[in-house]
């Protein structure tokens, strides 16, 4: 078993391109199912939060390659920061 709060200390890395990502802030969940249907990685402040903050990222749980003691591996296509930002997947 896996405490939520042990994911959110975790790295989010891309495999497609070793870019760190950021920390999971929080998930999205099925409610009919209760299983996880993608992590929200945090956007990143800009300037210390003076000049707003980038949008959250939503990575699909399939997009999860693996769990490991320090990070999360997930593999997106490679491209820069801001073409990380997928849509929220539909249900």
């Amino acid at each position: 078993m896996v405490r939520i709060s042990e994911f959110q200390i975790k790295d989010v890395v891309n495999i497609s391109d070793g870019r760190r990502l950021g920390n999971i802030v929080d998930f999205e969940i099925n409610t009919d199912t209760g299983k996880i249907t993608a992590v929200i990685i945090g956007g990143s402040g800009k300037l210390f939060g003076f000049l707003g903050k980038d949008d959250d990222l939503f990575i699909p749980w399939t997009q999860i390659v693996k769990i490991g003691a320090d990070v999360i591996l997930v593999r997106l296509k490679e491209s820069t920061t801001f073409q990380y930002q997928l849509e929220k997947p539909k249900e």
